[in-house]
């Protein structure tokens, strides 16, 4: 049997409620990883050598960063991607006037 864990995975540090509490994951998203998550963990690590096919795939397309018809690797690609560094949006744009020769920094006067 592919991708065998021998106990449930849960990322508490990102997702303190859990897995499938979190509302980042459908259920069925949430039960595949709580079922097989620390063997896809392991074989992206490289702790863990592929055992079959499916897992040898799922290997490749993770590194590729493309999952065409592998689950746990559509799934274990969308879990990377919550987890992964957060995008900020500014409300505001930078200063970008014609005349930047007017713009002089505040001088930090701590004496």
């Amino acid at each position: 049997m592919s991708f065998e864990s021998g106990k449930p995975f849960q990322d508490f540090a990102h997702f303190p409620r859990g897995l499938r509490r979190c509302g980042e994951f459908t259920v069925a998203e949430a039960l595949l990883l709580e079922e097989s998550g620390h063997a896809m963990l392991a074989l992206c690590t490289q702790q863990r050598a592929p055992n079959c096919d499916d897992e040898q795939r799922f290997v490749e397309q993770v590194q590729q960063g493309t999952a065409s018809d592998s689950k746990h690797a559509k799934v274990w690609l969308k879990y990377l991607k919550v987890i992964g560094p957060k995008r900020v949006h500014r409300l505001c744009s930078p200063m970008t006037s014609g005349n930047s020769d007017d713009y002089e920094p505040a001088e930090d006067s701590a004496d």
